[in-house]
């Protein structure tokens, strides 16, 4: 095997396994990245669910809660998870694939009745009291979800409502009935609030710069052998030649050929001035047997 090909051979096996090292890590790096901005996009709409709630309870409720349709009229608009809810099914209009949901294991609407999943979510939270945000991911029909979830602790201002039936709000069991929603404890976790996120965009955006990555370091692999291999034909091979071309003339007998230049002080002049003197001494060799 000639030496450039055995050279190209090593520089193969070496880009390859370097390669091989940071198309795992850099994958590995790329979608935990996009895992980190999805959560923080779930972790902005919590936010937002939150801030919408205390606003409502604060400054919404109390007005509402003066008007004279208050006392003959149920009005979901003074309750701070209806606020929430209501704001993000604006939203999704825009975004549909945004879903944000206060689900309930005995919740008054039963819109917000807990999906299989999530009341196993309000069970863990449950059975792990210490714990304020569980974080995951599951399939859907329409890709990979990532979803954040918190616990919904019965404050006591929710007991005045669910509680009793009896003490709750008549225009509430007219609106809502008597059957659900009722026999809250307080501290107890009723429910959790869960915020899902499609992460098909941003591993989308992970796998294109994957691509661009490998596709990048692919070309400088090329170029890096194209370079070398020019390198050491220029400074190896080529002097390497003329120093093999004179030795197989003068094992033939044409000891009359002219001296090799000598350039540089690296291994390959120090080489070529060896072989210059070696002829040399070949050539007085010669003189002296036949003079």
């Amino acid at each position: 095997m000639k030496l450039l090909a055995k050279l190209n051979l090593v520089l193969v096996l070496v880009f390859s396994l370097g390669m091989s090292l940071i198309a795992y890590y850099a994958r590995n790096f790329l979608m935990d990245d996009a895992r980190q901005q999805v959560l923080q996009q779930a972790q902005l709409m919590a936010a937002s669910a939150s801030a919408t709630k205390d606003y409502t309870d604060q400054e919404v409720s109390p007005a509402l809660e003066q008007t004279p349709e208050h006392n003959t009229t149920f009005l979901p608009q003074t309750i701070p998870f209806y606020a929430a809810n209501s704001t993000f099914k604006r939203m999704r209009a825009t975004y549909p694939e945004y879903v944000l949901r206060e689900a309930a294991l005995n919740p008054t609407n039963l819109d917000d009745r807990a999906q299989d999943w999530e009341a196993d979510l309000i069970g863990y939270f449950r059975n792990s009291p210490g714990q304020n945000q569980h974080v995951g991911e599951r399939p859907t029909p329409t890709g990979l979800m990532l979803y954040a979830a918190t616990p919904i602790v019965a404050a006591s201002g929710c007991l005045a409502c669910h509680s009793e039936a009896d003490l709750a709000p008549k225009t509430m069991l007219t609106h809502y009935g008597r059957d659900h929603g009722f026999g809250w404890k307080a501290d107890e976790i009723v429910g959790a609030q869960i915020v899902s996120v499609p992460m098909s965009v941003a591993i989308a955006k992970a796998d294109s710069g994957f691509r661009s990555l490998l596709i990048g370091l692919g070309a400088i692999f090329l170029l890096t052998i194209a370079l070398m291999d020019a390198a050491v034909y220029m400074i190896v091979i080529r002097p390497l030649r003329r120093v093999s071309r004179n030795a197989d003339a003068i094992s033939k007998g044409d000891v009359d050929l002219p001296q090799l230049e000598v350039k540089g002080k690296d291994e390959i002049a120090e080489v070529t001035a060896s072989f210059n003197r070696m002829h040399t001494s070949l050539i007085k060799a010669f003189e002296m047997l036949n003079g």
